[in-house]
C-alpha cells in the first residue's frame, strides 16, 4: 500500500495534465527534478509560453487551502528549477512563468475542482 498523500499528488498531477492538454496545452515534462527543486509539470500553453505548473491538492481544508500552501521558500525552489530547465535548452517559447493549479473535492460529489492561478510568481 502506498502513501495516501503521495497517491493523491500523483492522481492530481495526472488530472491536471489531462485537463490542460484538453485545453490545447502541451505537456513537455512531468515531475522534473534537479537539485534546485521539482517541477510537477512543464508545459507550453496555447500562446507558446513555457509554464512550470505547481499542482497542490487537498482532500480537506484542515491544513489550510492549497493556495495558502505556496510560500516564499517554495517559490524560490520553483524559480530555481525553472531557471535550470530553461538553461538546459527548453523548447522554443515566447516567455516563461509559474502557474499554480489547485485541486480540491467538489462538495457532495466524488469529482475534483481544478483551478489555475496564473503567474503566481512574476518572472
Amino acid at each position: 500500500m502506498g502513501d495516501p498523500r503521495h497517491d493523491l499528488g500523483l492522481a492530481a498531477e495526472a488530472a491536471v495534465a489531462a485537463w490542460l492538454e484538453a485545453d490545447g496545452w502541451r505537456v513537455l515534462a512531468r515531475r522534473w527534478r534537479v537539485t534546485e527543486g521539482e517541477l510537477d509539470l512543464v508545459c507550453l500553453d496555447p500562446s507558446a509560453i513555457l509554464v512550470a505548473i505547481e499542482v497542490r491538492a487537498r482532500r480537506t481544508p484542515r491544513a489550510g487551502s492549497a493556495l495558502e500552501s505556496i510560500d516564499r521558500r517554495r517559490l524560490r525552489r520553483l524559480r530555481g528549477a525553472l531557471g535550470r530547465y530553461l538553461a538546459l535548452g527548453a523548447a522554443p517559447h515566447a516567455g516563461a512563468r509559474i502557474d499554480l493549479v489547485t485541486v480540491s473535492p467538489e462538495p457532495g460529489t466524488d469529482r475534483w475542482r481544478l483551478v489555475r492561478h496564473p503567474s503566481v510568481d512574476a518572472w
